[in-house]
């Protein structure tokens, strides 16, 4: 009877240690850490603020590493394709791509064109007689080539309309001025908005992307601030968290900040975070090109 005492005694001792080194209880027997935070904004010229009712969130890689990673995914709309997509000439195109822009119009713009560009891409030719045709008929001769030449004559023809180029080159480079205005003649050519829209879309499909991986892959938690600007969080496994707002703007006055501040968890420990102006960044500004 002794004997069968001792050997339930000792088998229970052997199932209570197998359960108490359980894997379900050594994670539960690892410290956490925990993250308390205030967050205030200095108006200038003002007293700092308490950042009110503002959704701040850990995360376990930096806002801007993030945003890194969605770029990958969407890569920047490329200026040559678009290019290359437009109904206008192939000279047209070449000067595009040279000169790296769409835009036609601005004071910029005309003071870069030469007397080649003007001369020799047709949307730039026809936009500077029509705004000199009147002035043109008194220093440059009319054209002598028809275009009904242009197959049935083509050596006659191709001279002559070079004679026309070269006439008009020389107009140009004597009167500068006439080249003035052109711009107000190429808004059909221009493509300045449509560009600036495929880019526009582009960055809402960044940050889309930037918002679903910081709340989903990589969120450790959500905390939205209180009135003091106060916010705690939990239980938190050691490590390097992010505090960030994720795009949305703290304000006061005339100061908007936002926060992507890391943060190190330690076991059994508070990290204590005070957000202010020193050690925000301003809301990201990313205008088109």
């Amino acid at each position: 009877m002794r004997s069968l005492c001792w050997t339930v005694s000792v088998a229970l001792s052997l199932a209570i240690a197998g359960f108490a080194g359980a894997p379900g209880l050594r994670a539960q027997s690892v410290a956490t850490g925990s993250v308390e935070f205030q967050a205030r904004i200095q108006p200038v010229g003002g007293r700092a603020e308490p950042v009110r009712s503002l959704s701040f969130y850990l995360l376990r890689k930096s806002a801007a590493d993030i945003r890194k990673e969605a770029e990958q995914t969407e890569p920047p709309v490329d200026l040559n394709g678009f290019i290359d997509s437009l109904s206008v000439s192939p000279e047209l195109k070449a000067w595009m791509k040279k000169n790296n822009t769409v835009s036609l119009s601005g004071k910029d713009f005309v003071k870069g064109l030469n007397t080649d560009d003007v001369s020799g891409i047709p949307e730039f030719l026809d936009a500077y007689m029509e705004r000199n045709g009147a002035s043109l008929d008194a220093g440059v001769p009319a054209p002598k080539y028809k275009e009904s030449e242009r197959l049935a004559k083509p050596d006659k023809y191709r001279r002559e309309h070079d004679q026309y180029m070269q006439a008009i080159k020389r107009y140009i480079a004597a009167h500068p001025e006439s080249v003035e205005g052109i711009d107000a003649q190429l808004n059909d050519s221009d493509f300045t908005t449509k560009w600036m829209q495929l880019q526009m879309e582009q960055q809402r499909k960044i940050e889309r992307r930037s918002q679903m991986l910081a709340q989903t892959t990589y969120l450790a938690a959500q905390i939205d601030s209180d009135l003091e600007g106060r916010g705690t969080v939990t239980g938190l496994a050691p490590g390097t968290y992010w505090l960030t707002t994720l795009g949305a703007p703290a304000m006061a006055g005339d100061v908007r900040l936002q926060w992507d501040l890391p943060v190190q968890v330690a076991s059994g420990r508070t990290a204590l975070i005070d957000l202010n102006n020193l050690n925000a960044i301003e809301p990201a500004s990313r205008p088109p090109r």
